[in-house]
């Protein structure tokens, strides 16, 4: 999502405003560069588009989670969808307490306990996470992506119920992913909104999920949104990810992410996302 006051910034075109002299370069990011100054502040354009991203950003943190309409539209793809609860029972406990969002509620696990269903090979799980609004755009997309690209791969992926997740971080698909029974987990979750991305969608992918596990078993694929990878890109990367896991029964830091490398070699220029460990 691109600043909506970034067109406002041109310092060169406000009288009274010093611009910085490398403005040009303000049309490769959307980081709050070359704002140029009035006086010895900055100028009103740029401090007002500052204080409008902050508060896109709180919004997001803030806004409740449709899970209703998510699993809806889960189940428009084809795909069943289970609604689950994290321990955090609202907003503040879940911001307060992030432990308590790496669990799933005892209504939650008393209701997979009494699921029945056999071992699939992928099971997706969407949480809220910091940002619903990442959820709310990009989330049933990404599974529709995936889904249509795993339907081509041999042997064929079995796909279990999507996890509907409310008040959730990253480790609370261990748990859901174990209890519908899951060789291999995909947790699609909003991340922490920034100045720039109060939309962005972080996919963390872990095999074999159990309770207790760390941030090294897993994989991610961060900045999924229409200004940063997308979908389409971001459900190639996934599913080679996946058949690199299904492969080796491994990932995490024993799975390496080479899509990058083979972009690189192709020439087909940078790609926005990136592997790292670190999330809500």
């Amino acid at each position: 999502m691109s600043d909506p006051l970034k067109p406002l910034i041109a310092a060169d075109e406000v009288p009274h405003v010093t611009p910085a002299g490398w403005g040009t370069l303000r049309r490769f990011t959307d980081a709050r560069i070359a704002l140029g100054r009035a006086g010895h502040s900055l100028p009103t354009a740029p401090h007002l588009a500052f204080q409008l991203a902050h508060a896109m950003a709180r919004d997001a943190v803030h806004l409740p989670f449709d899970a209703h309409g998510v699993a809806a539209g889960v189940q428009a793809l084809g795909l069943d969808a289970v609604r689950l609860h994290s321990a955090a029972a609202d907003r503040a406990t879940y911001l307060q307490r992030p432990d308590l969002g790496r669990r799933l509620d005892e209504a939650s696990r008393t209701l997979l306990q009494q699921r029945p269903g056999a071992p699939v090979d992928l099971v997706f799980v969407v949480g809220d996470g910091l940002s619903a609004l990442a959820i709310h755009q990009n989330a049933v997309p990404l599974i529709a992506a995936t889904v249509q690209r795993l339907q081509a791969e041999a042997p064929p992926w079995t796909i279990g119920p999507v996890a509907v997740v409310e008040q959730a971080r990253v480790a609370v698909g261990d748990e859901a992913g174990a209890g519908l029974k899951a060789r291999c987990v995909v947790v699609l979750i909003g991340e922490r909104p920034g100045l720039s991305s109060p939309d962005s969608l972080g996919v963390y992918l872990t095999w074999h999920p159990q309770p207790g596990l760390t941030d090294a078993n897993r994989n991610c694929i961060s900045n999924v949104r229409p200004a940063g990878l997308a979908i389409e890109a971001a459900a190639a990367k996934l599913v080679h990810l996946l058949g690199a896991a299904r492969t080796g029964r491994i990932s995490g830091v024993a799975l390496k992410d080479d899509t990058d490398d083979a972009a690189a070699a192709l020439g087909s220029g940078n790609d926005p996302s990136r592997n790292f460990l670190l999330g809500p």
